[in-house]
Order: structure tokens, then sequence, then C-alpha cells
């Protein structure tokens, strides 16, 4: 009987080893040979699921991106205030989890700036977190301009995860920065 193959976990497993190799090396360093060796699989086989090094540049940013929703998706609080510093925390490389995305997420924001289609999905999400650190911060305190104060919180954070990664903050410190972030925005 032939052997039953899961392709779309194949495909996964071929993208696991694609952002591997991004966060360890960056997006230069993605190509058949690199994504075979790390996926402990031959060049022939990443090939059959892959045909170019930016077919499998999107799926792996597709992949990263539906990690980064599931683990925002996790986050509940009852508490505006305390379900919006949540949120905000858990888009800094502070947990595993998030320190093993946050170089991938980084090097695509990087490209983004000179590869116009990894802009497209960027600016749909951000759109999409914009709207909702609006109704967070209109939940907390109606009045004002919610939609700048929102725009400056995902920059900041934006801007706070690449200080963490290089080591210019500290994770303690990130975490005190937000929460000053938070109390201007708020009162």
């Amino acid at each position: 009987m032939p052997k039953q193959v899961d392709h779309d976990e194949r495909r996964r497993q071929i993208g696991d080893a694609v952002c591997r190799v991004i966060a360890a090396r960056g997006l230069n360093a993605v190509s058949l040979r690199h994504v075979a060796a790390e996926a402990g699989v031959s060049m022939g086989r990443v090939q059959h699921y892959f045909a170019t090094v930016d077919e499998m540049l999107m799926f792996a940013f597709d992949l990263i991106s539906e990690r980064v929703a599931a683990r925002l998706g996790a986050v509940h609080s009852d508490d505006p205030a305390k379900y919006l510093r949540a949120i905000l925390l858990e888009l800094l490389p502070l947990s595993p989890a998030a320190r093993a995305e946050a170089p991938v997420l980084a090097a695509f924001l990087a490209q983004a700036v000179v590869e116009p289609r990894l802009g497209v999905p960027l600016h749909e999400g951000n759109e999409q977190m914009v709207a909702w650190l609006v109704g967070m911060i209109t939940a907390v305190r109606p009045g004002g301009d919610p939609k700048r104060d929102a725009m400056a919180l995902l920059a900041f954070v934006d801007g706070l995860m690449l200080q963490v990664l290089i080591g210019q903050v500290t994770p303690e410190a990130a975490e005190d920065l937000v929460d000053h972030q938070l109390s201007r925005v708020l009162t």
C-alpha cells in the first residue's frame, strides 16, 4: 500500500525551514540548498513544493503571519486597558515564540521597503491592527485622536521590537516602556 503524504504538512515543514534560515542568516541566505539542508530533505523535494525561492519566501511570510495572528488571538482580558497592554507586549520578542518569529518579521519588514509585493500584506495587516487599536483606545478613553494614538503605538512597538532584538533594550525595559507609552495614550 502506498504511503499517504500530507502535502500541506510537508509545505509547512519546508516553510518552517525557510523561517529558520531567515532567522539565523537573513533573507539573502534563503536558497534551495540551504532550505533543503535545514528541512532535512532533498533539493528535489523542496522544488516539488516550491517552484521558486520567491514562492518559498511568500509562503514563509504567510506562515509567520498566521503564527503571529494565532498568538495574538490567544490573548484575552475583559479589561480593555489590560487587553491592549497584553497585545502590545505580545508583539514584542519577549516570549520564546515571539523571539523566534521576530527576526523573520524584521527581515520581511526590511525587505518590504524595496519589494512592493511584500508591502501589500503588511499594509493590510497594519490597517487591521490600527483599526483594532482605535477600538481598544476608544473603549478605555473616549475622545482625543484615537487613530493617531493607535498609529503611534504601533510604530512605537515596531521600533521597540528591533531595539529588543539587537539588545539595545532589555525585555524588562521594553515592558516598562510599553507601560509608559500606554499611560500617556490612555490618560
